[in-house]
């Protein structure tokens, strides 16, 4: 079974493990009921950048989410969060985030981090099969988005499309109004 969202040719994710990294594949195979109706679609990997790629594959951005890797820090210690937040906001790393992971500084995880500690390729970070014990911050918008929603795969060559409710059901998921403030 295949289906559309924009011009984008979709397909059940189970099928197509092939366009999953690793740790998104596991995930799929490990959470069959939470990813239930998840699809996976291949794409150009120099569009899998936001911007181009809802231009592109005509999606809007109001139905494209981004997952951001935060790094918090207090005392020499370190903890790891994913944001998921719609491509029209930006996630507030400084205030809700920073508070939610008990952090005295948070920014983004730098780049080579946040691939190492994925086992994703940057521009392809997706909440779908994060480290176990990782928070995964969904921003309440995402969650009440009535339609499917895109995110990363964890390669930059294709893209997750499923529900938000799915990605609110995630391990270790948690909904937070006001997580994202309008870019």
């Amino acid at each position: 079974m295949t289906a559309t969202l924009g011009t984008l040719d979709l397909h059940p994710v189970a099928e197509r493990p092939d366009l999953l990294a690793d740790p998104v594949a596991a995930a799929v195979s490990a959470y069959p009921a939470e990813l239930s109706g998840a699809f996976v679609a291949e794409i150009d990997p120099a569009l899998a950048d936001t911007a181009a790629f809802c231009e592109r594959y005509d999606v809007g951005l109001d139905v494209s989410a981004n997952c951001v890797v935060v790094l918090g820090r207090r005392g020499g210690e370190e903890r790891f969060a994913a944001c998921v937040v719609l491509a029209t906001t930006r996630a507030d790393v400084n205030g809700v985030v920073r508070r939610r992971l008990d952090a005295r500084r948070a920014s983004f995880a730098p780049m080579d981090r946040a691939v190492a500690e994925t086992g994703m390729e940057y521009g392809g970070i997706t909440p779908v099969g994060l480290p176990a014990g990782w928070p995964v911050l969904v921003d309440a918008r995402v969650a009440a988005t009535t339609g499917l929603v895109v995110v990363g795969s964890g390669l930059r060559r294709s893209k997750l499309v499923l529900s938000g409710a799915a990605l609110a059901r995630l391990p270790g998921a948690e909904v937070v109004d006001g997580l994202a403030t309008p870019a």
